[in-house]
Formats: structure tokens, C-alpha cells, sequence
């Protein structure tokens, strides 16, 4: 993990690189799809989905609120049901890349134009498109 600056134009210039955005997200995938068939069962993305960190939430510092179990599944499902596009059950490449640049841009129009620091996991979506920006300042 490591602290960087990023603001929406960040992400969105990642999301509108096709080259890299699609590069990126398609290793993704890959990494994700461990029976290597095309295709994202729930199973492959319970680990991806529980990696949002949607379990506890701090309310204005004092306490931490955990759902049941049963409130965390729904919530599990109705995000791999944003995926699963047509509903099949599994989700191809295509339905992945959708969701996922829906899901960047959307944070993109959340940070605005102002930086921000925040914390992102070396291998993220966010931290690549961090090191692409970084990478094109250094070369000019």
C-alpha cells in the first residue's frame, strides 16, 4: 500500500486510455477467472467484492458498525448482480469491463477536480491509473 495524490482527471484519463484501461482490467480478469473458462462465477468474486471493504463502517469515529451476515450476502449478491449484466449468473469479460469502468468513472466524478490523498493497494485499478499519470509527467 502506499499514500498518492489522484483527483478525477486521474481516472479518467486512465478509463479513456482504452490501451491501458482495457490492458488492465482484461489482467484483472484473468487473475480472477481461476478455472480459466471466460467466465466470473460468484465464488471467483466473493474475494474481490469483500475487498471493497463494505463490512464495518465508522459513523463519525465513535463506533464500528457490523451488518449480519445475512445483510453482507445481499449486499455481496446485489454487487456481483451489477456485473452479471444479463443475469446469467456469471460474468463474461465484456460485462466485466462495463461495470468496472462504470464503477471508475463514478469515483472519478466523486473526487472532483481537487487532489486527494488516499491509500491504494499496489495492483489496483487506482494506483495504475496513478502510475500511468506519474509515468507520462516523468517522460516529458
Amino acid at each position: 500500500m502506499s499514500v498518492e495524490v489522484l483527483d478525477g482527471a486521474t481516472v479518467r484519463n486512465f478509463v479513456e486510455d482504452e490501451s491501458s484501461f482495457n490492458g488492465s482490467v482484461d489482467g484483472r480478469f484473468a487473475a480472477l477467472d481461476t478455472d480459466s473458462d471466460g467466465l466470473l462465477s460468484y465464488d471467483e468474486m466473493a474475494g474481490e467484492i469483500e475487498s471493497l471493504r463494505v463490512m464495518g463502517t465508522h459513523f463519525g469515529g465513535v463506533d464500528e458498525v457490523t451488518p449480519a451476515p445475512e445483510e453482507l450476502r445481499q449486499l455481496y449478491g446485489s454487487l456481483f448482480a451489477q456485473f452479471d449484466r444479463d443475469g446469467n449468473g456469471t460474468v463474461d469479460l465484456e460485462e466485466f469491463r462495463s461495470e468496472t469502468k462504470e464503477m471508475l468513472l463514478a469515483v472519478a466524478n466523486g473526487l472532483g477536480f481537487l487532489p486527494v490523498q488516499m491509500v491504494l493497494e499496489e495492483g489496483s485499478l487506482l494506483k495504475t491509473a496513478v502510475d500511468r499519470e506519474s509515468a507520462k509527467i516523468e517522460s516529458c
